[in-house]
């Protein structure tokens, strides 16, 4: 079955997340699905956005539990196991895909499905959709980055009250507290978007990986280190043709073409 759905246009790849009977919670071929699709996205040059979202009523609602059925009279489970084989790298591969990413959160997002949202460059939720940080509530730590990204986009006080109580977080207070982009009506979600990848991959994808890359250094680097990558990385951006068609169309009054390169 295709737990992972893909379609390629205008430069955009739409994966929407497949179980939703489900939630489209994850199982192991569902990541290795996904794992699938991002390779295509990292090695087409003709893929110049990702925009991620989910079928049916939820967009994630992390680990599948049946896929992780514990029996309380046999040996402890390893989840470091699927945390260090499926997790880390979707969180690497996607920090690091030199393309803006777009979360269309469509519904529920809980556990691993709420962090690997929030955790997407630009994160645009329907007005009924909500975060949940269900990891306390089965005695886990929040993972998919989740400890490292709570308190950046949040706030440590707010980090420590949601991955604690593990309540539910509506879409329009995860705006409020700048967590998210935008918020709009559920009808409207998937037009809005749509149209915001496909202006993004029009755009100059060069200049906007490495704008991606350094937002995610700053987040580690001292001022000293941070002014020297941006250094190097004007430097990388000014020999784009990107950089090239910007200019010439500017000084020309012309319409822009840029090709990501």
């Amino acid at each position: 079955m295709d737990f992972i759905l893909s379609h390629v246009e205008h430069g955009v790849m739409t994966l929407t997340l497949n179980r939703p009977d489900r939630l489209n919670s994850f199982n192991d071929v569902m990541h290795q699905q996904l794992a699938e699709c991002l390779k295509q996205a990292e090695r087409d040059e003709t893929i110049r956005c990702l925009l991620i979202t989910g079928a049916g009523r939820g967009f994630c609602a992390g680990q599948d539990l049946n896929d992780r059925n514990v029996d309380p009279n046999g040996p402890a489970p390893d989840l470091g196991m699927s945390v260090e084989r499926f997790y880390n790298p979707l969180v690497r591969r996607l920090a690091a895909l030199p393309k803006p990413v777009i979360c269309a959160v469509n519904g529920v997002a809980a556990g691993a499905g709420a962090t690997l949202a929030l955790g997407c460059d630009i994160v645009i939720a329907a007005r009924s959709a909500n975060f949940v940080m269900a990891f306390s509530k089965l005695g886990l730590v929040p993972d998919c980055g989740g400890t490292w990204l709570l308190p950046r986009v949040a706030g440590r006080a707010r980090a420590m009250g949601l991955a604690l109580l593990g309540e539910k977080l509506s879409a329009e207070q995860a705006h409020a507290w700048g967590m998210i982009w935008q918020v709009v009506d559920d009808a409207a979600l998937v037009d809005t978007a749509q149209q915001l990848a496909v202006h993004l991959a029009a755009q100059p994808t060069f200049g906007l990986g490495l704008i991606k890359q350094a937002i995610n250094a700053s987040e580690t680097n001292t001022l000293n280190a941070q002014l020297d990558l941006e250094r190097d990385y004007q430097r990388i951006a000014g020999r784009s043709a990107d950089y090239r068609e910007g200019v010439s169309a500017f000084l020309n009054k012309r319409a822009l073409h840029f090709t990501g390169k």
